[in-house]
């Protein structure tokens, strides 16, 4: 070390995680490298601003008399990356884009299986089920998508310590497992068990890390990165139902559902050798942010993702029901609504967020999620073939944008990216309860009113949650209606 090193108490300090391969944000202290040339003198904040970026570092080498030039050293600090420096983040490259990749299966064998239960809802209700009623049945998709996100809040602090492998190896047993036994199920607790309780544990184990890696590799790019990777919920949501429609009258529901869970091993694999963590917050993170409930904008936002949820998954749930229940379409061809929806989604969830970098997430995601409302109330008078088809077109995309913009609105709306998973896990929490109401409270309208009230409610919620998303806009911007937020 030289002399300037000694005379200043300039140390190193490394930790390391189990990976082996991320190094944790170091705060109090500067990290040894190589001492430079002299150099000029800089301003305090350029100095200021130097000094917290991990660039170069201005000590004094020594003073001078009579009005000389006091000559400044430079000791240049190793760029070791920090969850606050934007500069650290490489934007791009294989690395960054193979987490991507893996993110995309993540998604791919989380939301997809999710995104999947309206063609279960459908089999259910004349198969292994048909005893229960369609409120009874529905609990089991909400109480799948609810643990997806409430566990996944959950799990942030364990992925903030450095278990991110675990994370996804437990999440990616937990989700074949219940796979699995879910083609064993004859009874309704069976199924509750197998497909609620294991996949929506397993699937809330992946969905931190889906999402949590995107912004540690991605700054200007991040929506268009969250929104590739979001696109596996839509493609499994389009896979998943066709396996399990075409494979139903060949080989029955066990193989069926054991075909799907040998996808779910398989397309697992990627994530589980190539995705790591870049770096940590150098403190263990809140995993509640009391302040964030006292900012307006995160407020009002939360409580609109809230109400969204609510009614978002009435059409995913119901609408193959509804179109052959009522004769509106034959089920040969009713079963393919859920996938053409999610086909749709994967347009919804790439070509929004690749905008959003452009105009901002929040003047993307508002008119996409008015019209998800205004297609529930279309349902209300569309009785033919031609128009249901175009309907679920129409919702696949717009809905889409509910899940891939949420997350970097998230980060928008973090003061820095050290509490991001903090914030994201507590909307999500709240999140959550939306989506564990919302189809259970369809299934109650259905037996107690009908179709028609089915898509009133889904709108009304939607519609909500578009305004208080509006308002928390508003504040964001600081009531500029015309400006990138």
């Amino acid at each position: 070390m030289s002399s300037v090193d000694e005379a200043h108490g300039v140390g190193s300090s490394q930790s390391t995680i189990e990976e082996g391969d991320v190094e944790k944000e170091q705060h109090g202290g500067i990290n040894d490298f190589a001492n430079g040339g002299p150099v000029q003198e800089t301003d305090a904040a350029q100095h200021a601003q130097q000094k917290e970026s991990g660039d170069v570092v201005v000590e004094d080498a020594g003073g001078g008399s009579g009005g000389g030039a006091v000559e400044k050293q430079v000791t240049q600090v190793s760029a070791k990356p920090s969850v606050h420096s934007l500069r650290s983040i490489p934007n791009g490259g294989l690395q960054a884009w193979l987490q991507v990749l893996g993110a995309f299966f993540l998604f791919f064998n989380s939301w997809g299986v999710t995104n999947t239960f309206g063609v279960y809802q459908t089999y259910y209700e004349t198969g292994i089920l048909a005893s229960s009623s369609p409120s009874d049945i529905s609990w089991i998709g909400s109480v799948q998508a609810m643990l997806l996100l409430f566990v996944g809040a959950l799990t942030g602090p364990i992925y903030d310590a450095g278990h991110f492998k675990m994370l996804v190896r437990t999440g990616s047993f937990l989700v074949v497992f219940g796979q699995m036994m879910l083609s064993l199920c004859k009874e309704y607790y069976q199924v509750l068990l197998a497909q609620a309780f294991c996949i929506g544990i397993g699937a809330g184990c992946l969905f931190v890390p889906s999402v949590a890696i995107i912004s540690q590799y991605f700054t200007t790019k991040i929506a268009t990165a969250m929104g590739i990777a979001a696109v596996g919920s839509s493609l499994g949501g389009v896979i998943y139902p066709i396996v399990l429609y075409r494979l139903l009258p060949q080989v029955g529901f066990g193989w069926s559902t054991r075909v799907i869970g040998f996808i779910l091993l398989a397309t697992l694999i990627v994530p589980n050798v190539f995705m790591k963590v870049r770096i940590l917050p150098a403190q263990k993170r809140k995993i509640v942010d009391v302040s964030a409930l006292k900012e307006p904008a995160y407020a009002l936002w939360v409580t609109g993702t809230f109400l969204g949820f609510t009614g978002l998954y009435a059409p995913f749930f119901y609408i193959e029901s509804y179109s052959i229940s009522t004769g509106i379409m034959k089920p040969n061809l009713g079963f393919y609504l859920i996938p053409i929806l999610n086909a749709a989604s994967i347009f919804g969830r790439a070509l929004p967020n690749i905008m959003a970098d452009k105009i901002g997430p929040y003047n993307m995601l508002i008119p996409c999620s008015i019209m998800t409302a205004v297609l529930n109330f279309v349902l209300i008078g569309t009785h033919n073939t031609p128009g249901i088809i175009i309907v679920t077109l129409l919702y696949g995309f717009f809905s889409g944008t509910f899940v891939s913009l949420p997350p970097t609105i998230f980060v928008a709306l973090s003061p820095n990216r050290g509490i991001i998973g903090t914030r994201m896990g507590m909307g999500f929490t709240i999140t959550s309860i939306g989506l564990l109401i919302g189809t259970p409270s369809c299934g109650w309208i259905l037996n107690a009113a009908g179709w028609k009230y089915v898509w009133i409610f889904g709108g009304t919620m939607a519609l909500a949650g578009s305004v208080f998303i509006i308002l928390s806009r508003m504040v964001q911007s600081k009531w500029t209606l015309v400006t990138k937020v």
